[in-house]
C-alpha cells in the first residue's frame, strides 16, 4: 500500500506527476471561517518556484495555484480545500535513457521493484516537483496558527557553514541562497556555479525555526511533536537526515551542559538554553521549535554514473534535462511548509483534547 495523506485532525493529500497535467493537494479538517485566497498561497509557492536564479532548475513555471474547493467568499467552509498547480514546461523527452536504464541515487529502480512499472518522465511521484503542492498547503497551515512565525534558511551548502555570529535575519531574501550570513551567501555563488557548469551537485543544510508555539502541543508517546517534525522532514525529497534541536550534538555534552536550565519568569520559566529544541518529552515548551535537515546533492548529474539496464545488463548514464545544483536551497520554502502543517494539526490535537 503507498499512502499519500499525512497528518491526523489537519489532513493533507498530494496528487500528480512532474509531467503531468497538473499537481496539487487536497487539505482535509481545516477550520472554517479562516480569511483564504490565493493571494495568501501564492508568495509561498513564488519562493519555491523553479527558474528563479543559475542556481535553480532553469524549468520555467509560474506555479500558480488555483483554489478549486472549500472557500465560499474569501473565508474557509470546512469543508475539503483543493489546491491545483497546473504544469507548463515539461519536456518528457529529456528523460528517454531514463526508460531504459536506472539512475543511481535516484528512486527509479525502488519504484520499479515495488510496482514493477514506473513513470520515468522527471522521476513521477519521486521528484522533488511534488513539494509545491506540499507549500501550497502549508501556506494554508499558517493561516490557522497565525500566531506563529516559521522561518527558515540554508545553514550549509557542500560542508561550508555560515558563520552564526553573522547572522542576519535581513540577508535571507537579499540573495538566492536564503542565507542569513551575505560571507557565506558569496562564497556559495561560486561554489554552486562551479559545480553546476561541471556538470554535478551539492548537498546542503536547511534549518527552521517557529516561534510564538506555546507550551503543551503534541503528546508523551505515539503523536510526539518531535517524532512528527522528524517524520515530515524525513518525507521531503532528497532529504537524508533530520535534527531536533542540538540533534546529534547533544551526544558530545554531559547532562548539565543538554539540560535547558530554568529560573523563574513573568509568565513562565525563562530557560538558559534551548538544547532539546523546543520539545520536551514529546511537548512543546514554549521555546522556539528548531529543526535542522539534511538534503543529498541532487542525484541527476551530467558526469557519467555506471548503473544497470531495466534488464540486468552493466550500463552508464548521464542526466539530460534541467536539474537544480543544489536541492536543497528551494528546500527552505518546503521544510517551512512541513512545519507549519505539523504544527497545525498538532494545535488542533491539543485543542481536541484539552479545549484549549
Amino acid at each position: 500500500m503507498s499512502f499519500n495523506t499525512f497528518g491526523r485532525v489537519l489532513r493533507f493529500t498530494t496528487w500528480g506527476e512532474s509531467h503531468g497535467p497538473a499537481l496539487g493537494a487536497v487539505l482535509d479538517g481545516c477550520p472554517p471561517q479562516i480569511d483564504l485566497t490565493e493571494a495568501d498561497i501564492q508568495p509561498f509557492l513564488d519562493a519555491r518556484k523553479p527558474g528563479t536564479s543559475r542556481f535553480t532548475t532553469q524549468r520555467r513555471e509560474p506555479d500558480e495555484v488555483k483554489i478549486l474547493s472549500g472557500v465560499f467568499e474569501g473565508r474557509t467552509t470546512g469543508t475539503p480545500i483543493s489546491l491545483m498547480i497546473e504544469n507548463t514546461d515539461q519536456r518528457s523527452k529529456d528523460y528517454s535513457d531514463v526508460a531504459k536504464a536506472y539512475r543511481p541515487g535516484h528512486a527509479d529502480y525502488a519504484y520499479d521493484a515495488k510496482y514493477g512499472f514506473r513513470d520515468y518522465r522527471g522521476g513521477g511521484r519521486s521528484s522533488a516537483r511534488e513539494t509545491a503542492a506540499r507549500v501550497a498547503a502549508g501556506a494554508v497551515a499558517r493561516k490557522i496558527i497565525s500566531g506563529v512565525q516559521i522561518r527558515g534558511w540554508v545553514s550549509a551548502i557542500g560542508g561550508d557553514e555560515i558563520d552564526e555570529g553573522n547572522f542576519d535575519a535581513d540577508q535571507i531574501g537579499q540573495n538566492p541562497f536564503f542565507c542569513p550570513d551575505a560571507d557565506a551567501a558569496r562564497r556559495w555563488e561560486a561554489m554552486v556555479d562551479e559545480a553546476r557548469k561541471a556538470g554535478s551537485s551539492l548537498g546542503a543544510v536547511v534549518t527552521c525555526e517557529a516561534t510564538g508555539v506555546p507550551a503543551g502541543w503534541g503528546a508523551p508517546i505515539y503523536a510526539k511533536l518531535d517524532a512528527d517534525l522528524a517524520a515530515a522532514m524525513m518525507g521531503i525529497n532528497a532529504t537524508k537526515g533530520v535534527e531536533i534541536g542540538d540533534g546529534f550534538g547533544a551526544a558530545a555534552l554531559r547532562g548539565e551542559q543538554n539540560a535547558d536550565a530554568m529560573s523563574p519568569g513573568a509568565s513562565g520559566p525563562d530557560f538558559a538554553s534551548n538544547h532539546a529544541g523546543g520539545i520536551a518529552g514529546g511537548i512543546s515548551t514554549g521555546q522556539p521549535v528548531r529543526v535542522r535537515v539534511a538534503f543529498k546533492p541532487t542525484s541527476s548529474i551530467l558526469i557519467p554514473v555506471p548503473t544497470i539496464t531495466r534488464d540486468g545488463e552493466e550500463s552508464e548514464i548521464i542526466t539530460k534535462g534541467r536539474h537544480d545544483p543544489c536541492v536543497g536551497i528551494r528546500g527552505v520554502p518546503v521544510v517551512e511548509a512541513m512545519m507549519a502543517l505539523v504544527l497545525a494539526d498538532h494545535f488542533m490535537l491539543h485543542r481536541a483534547q484539552t479545549g484549549g
